[in-house]
C-alpha cells in the first residue's frame, strides 16, 4: 500500500495519467473530487456506487460501479481484458466532466441565465 500524503498533487497528477484504470473504493463519499480528475485525464473508473460518486460515473457509459470487493474485482477484470471497452469509458469520463463539472460550464449556466432575465423570455435561442 502507498499512503500520499494529501499536498501531493503533483504526485497524484502522475499516478493518475499513468493508470490504466483508476479505482475508487468508498464507504461514503461526497463530491469525489478523485473520480472527475481521473475521467477528466480520460481513464476508466471503477467506483463504489455512493453517494456523489454515482453523479459523476455512470455506470456502463463512463465508468463502472461497483457493491462489493467481488464486483470491483469483476469490473477491473472487465476493463483489463478489454482495452477498447476501457478506452470508450475513458472517453465519455472525459465529455461527461467537460459538460457537466468544469467551471466554464458554470459561466455559461449563468451567462444563459443573465440574457434570459434581460431577454424576459422563456426559451433562449442561441
Amino acid at each position: 500500500m502507498l499512503l500520499v500524503p494529501p499536498n501531493s498533487d503533483l504526485e497524484i497528477n502522475a499516478f493518475q495519467t499513468a493508470s490504466t484504470i483508476v479505482i475508487q473504493k468508498s464507504l461514503r463519499e461526497g463530491f469525489g473530487l478523485t473520480v472527475s480528475e481521473a475521467l477528466w485525464k480520460a481513464r476508466p473508473v471503477v467506483a463504489s456506487a455512493v453517494g456523489g460518486i454515482t453523479l459523476q460515473v455512470l455506470h456502463n457509459v463512463t465508468g463502472l460501479l461497483s457493491h462489493t470487493v467481488e464486483g470491483t474485482a469483476l469490473a477491473i477484470r472487465q476493463l483489463l481484458a478489454n482495452p477498447e471497452y476501457a478506452r470508450w469509458l475513458g472517453q465519455n469520463g472525459r465529455e461527461h466532466v467537460r459538460h457537466n463539472f468544469l467551471i466554464t460550464r458554470h459561466i455559461k449556466d449563468y451567462l444563459l441565465l443573465f440574457l434570459a432575465l434581460e431577454q424576459g423570455g422563456d426559451v433562449l435561442m442561441l
